[in-house]
């Protein structure tokens, strides 16, 4: 989340008008990320999140709060999306769309343990057997076609080895890409982007998922290695936490058992999803858009979890 559109309280006050949610009374931006314009709003009728999506547009974004609202029905803990009085959850603000949806209680647990992780593995099984029937469809915007069109952009930026590296990684994905263990793994909507910051907890209880606007249509093996690759690691040097590993993938098991393609290619999606996020991230440091508030992210982070992923055994998943 950032602030490239300002949006003010005499802004909102007008705008609001349109929603079953009284007069606002305080809005305030989130610094956090760097994708949307998003802002905390007070209103007579509760909290709520307001975000201007800066990419996305009026086409794609129902996909995304149709799914929220999908998983909700269903017993998946995320925001509820908040229509008009035309029944639209999508509005335009500032010439730019724009969506309402609740806040979630509790905050972001940044230094999880076992018991957190827990919880988070088996939530993402249930999301993920909630979206099944889910009816509309998109791909990944952030996957191996945005990595193949994107890593040319950043090349010129990049010292020899990092360069190697990231034609190499690219490489090898596309090949799994196209073997036959790849297409057997069961896949489906998923959130993409599950990282810490994007879960809240009320202490060791989690009170929902937020932040679906990397959302798509993958393997559910991608999203939980994303979720993994961030959950279950030591900040430090990327490399993974046993105790914190077993606890997710333990609880994810015993709601959605992993099948013998998935054990196969397990180490090849942690990879994937360490690739995506380190080249996200050399994208936006060295191609950045401009943002009244916004939270850099150090693509070296990434990297250093990906030469792991590269050089270490993947523990197994459950049998």
């Amino acid at each position: 989340m950032a602030v490239f559109t300002s949006v003010s309280l005499d802004d909102l006050s007008h705008w609001i008008e349109q929603f079953p949610l009284g007069q606002a009374t305080a809005i305030k931006g989130i610094a956090s990320g760097i994708e949307n314009s998003n802002f905390f709003i007070s209103t007579e009728r509760g909290e709520f999140v307001l975000t201007i999506f800066e990419n996305l547009d009026f086409d794609q974004l129902p996909f995304y709060l149709k799914l929220m609202h999908h998983l909700a029905e269903r017993g998946v803990l995320v925001p509820a999306p908040v229509a008009n009085e035309a029944g639209e959850l999508v509005v335009p603000l500032h010439g730019k769309p724009a969506a309402i949806v609740s806040k979630l209680d509790g905050a972001s647990q940044m230094d999880p343990q076992p018991v957190h992780c827990a919880a988070v593995g088996a939530m993402v099984a249930r999301m993920h057997l909630a979206a099944r029937d889910f009816p509309m469809s998109q791909p990944n915007l952030r996957g191996l076609d945005w990595w193949t069109a994107t890593a040319p952009q950043v090349l010129p930026f990049l010292s020899a080895d990092n360069a190697e590296l990231l034609r190499a990684e690219i490489a090898f994905q596309q090949q799994v890409a196209a073997s036959e263990a790849y297409r057997q793994l069961a896949r489906g909507p998923v959130h993409a982007d599950l990282f810490r910051n994007n879960v809240m907890f009320d202490g060791e209880r989690l009170t929902g998922f937020f932040d679906f606007y990397f959302a798509g249509c993958d393997t559910w093996l991608f999203d939980l290695a994303v979720t993994v690759n961030d959950w279950c690691i030591d900040q430090d040097n990327g490399k993974l936490d046993p105790a914190r590993v077993d606890a997710m993938l333990l609880a994810y098991h015993a709601v959605r058992p992993f099948t013998d393609a998935e054990r196969a290619s397990w180490q090849a999606m942690l990879r994937a999803a360490a690739l995506r996020f380190w080249l996200s991230r050399l994208y936006d440091l060295y191609l950045p858009r401009q943002a009244e508030i916004l939270t850099p992210h150090d693509p070296a982070h990434f990297e250093r979890i990906l030469r792991e992923r590269i050089a270490t055994a993947a523990p197994e998943l459950p049998a």
